[in-house]
């Protein structure tokens, strides 16, 4: 029984050991990796946490951005994210992300799709979560 104050619609269950330098299994067995340093901090060329948060975040950023088109009946082309997620200090010298998602959403023109941008931070969950948080840079490009 869980002690969120949500009601899950959906619950991922993901069991780590070893920390950053373990291994990742999901209990449906589909996620099954070993997980490493970035290569930047000496590791040894596995997927990181910040690139599993990435695609994560992209996935679900995505998802809100072509819910709210089909919520104005807007016809859009397909939606591209690409997320830099940065491990890194802040001034008081403790761990923290950072997080710009590079958007492009084909099919329309520049200023709507920062409004469906605008729109679809509102109802993300992963907007949500992070949100007063961590610093998120939405970054809209042309498809």
């Amino acid at each position: 029984m869980s002690a969120l104050p949500i009601t899950p619609v959906y619950t991922g269950i993901v069991t780590v050991t070893g920390g950053r330098k373990g291994k990742a299994l999901s209990s449906d067995g589909r996620l099954d990796l070993e997980v490493g340093l970035p290569d930047a901090s000496g590791g040894p060329h596995q997927t990181n946490p910040e690139q599993l948060f990435g695609a994560g975040y992209a996935a679900c950023f995505g998802s809100a951005v072509q819910s709210i088109a089909r919520r104005q009946k807007l016809e859009i082309g397909e939606v591209a994210i690409t997320s830099h997620v940065s491990l890194g200090k802040t001034q008081n010298e403790e761990w923290s992300l950072g997080v710009e998602l590079h958007i492009k959403v084909a099919g329309i023109a520049r200023a709507q799709a920062e409004e469906l941008v605008a729109a679809a931070d509102k109802i993300c969950p992963y907007s949500y979560a992070t949100r007063g948080n961590i610093v998120v840079q939405l970054i809209v490009e042309d498809a």
